[in-house]
């Protein structure tokens, strides 16, 4: 179901994914930029009834894998959206040389976001490089896997202990243990989040975890505070 998230912003829930063992819901972004062309975040299975209410948003202009984990889908909407630009997350057009991109996030962000869209690639982390967006009119952020939530009782048996080790199903989301060895150079990683916490946040959505709706700058702060001591 799209759901309106604020002006020209819409969030999706898919279906669930299994990673190594662990069922991951997925959510992805619709953002209608200046120029009416929609900007997809993070694409989750695109199903006939999706692609007719996205349809009726306007044209899809930009599909974007904001990491080399979320390309599951991207071939789908490819296909679906031969017209639109396909833009990879570093590392990932070496991952999935089976499709053609259109340019990837190292590259200068196209001049058609430039009034509606920011990015961070958020370095310093050996599992990804993780493109972090700020929707301007709505004031939300957009992250990926770096910042999770799960409901404590979605896993159970050894994954629950697991999902509570890794930092998954704590009271507020957070960044995962897993992603916070991972960053292996943290001097770059938190000048990555420094500048995100630039930006005049007030929500924040993530492809695993409930939105946060307010004080969102103070809740990016919150969630990394381990790495900006």
């Amino acid at each position: 179901m799209i759901t309106e998230f604020g002006q020209d912003i819409w969030t999706v829930d898919g279906e669930n994914v299994q990673v190594i063992g662990f069922h991951y819901p997925t959510r992805m972004v619709i953002v209608r930029l200046t120029n009416k062309k929609l900007f997809i975040w993070s694409p989750i299975s695109l199903s006939n009834e999706l692609k007719q209410k996205i349809d009726l948003l306007g044209d899809v202009g930009y599909i974007v894998a904001p990491n080399s984990l979320h390309h599951i889908y991207i071939q789908q909407w490819q296909v679906a959206y031969p017209e639109a630009k396909l833009i990879a997350a570093p590392n990932l057009e070496e991952k999935r040389k089976d499709i053609a991109f259109d340019g990837n996030l190292n590259d200068a962000a196209p001049k058609d976001w430039n009034n509606d869209i920011e990015y961070v690639l958020v370095e310093g982390n050996v599992i990804t490089t993780e493109a972090v967006f700020f929707h301007q009119s709505s004031l939300t952020v957009l992250f990926t896997d770096l910042i999770q939530q799960f409901p404590r009782d979605w896993h159970s048996g050894w994954r629950r202990i697991v999902a509570k080790l890794d930092l998954m199903a704590e009271s507020e989301p957070s960044v995962p243990r897993k992603f916070r060895l991972a960053f292996t150079k943290r001097q770059i990683a938190r000048k990555s989040i420094e500048r995100i916490l630039e930006w005049p946040a007030q929500k924040v959505v993530m492809a695993h975890g409930k939105p946060i709706k307010e004080d969102g700058q103070a809740f990016i702060k919150r969630a990394f505070s381990w790495l900006l001591k």
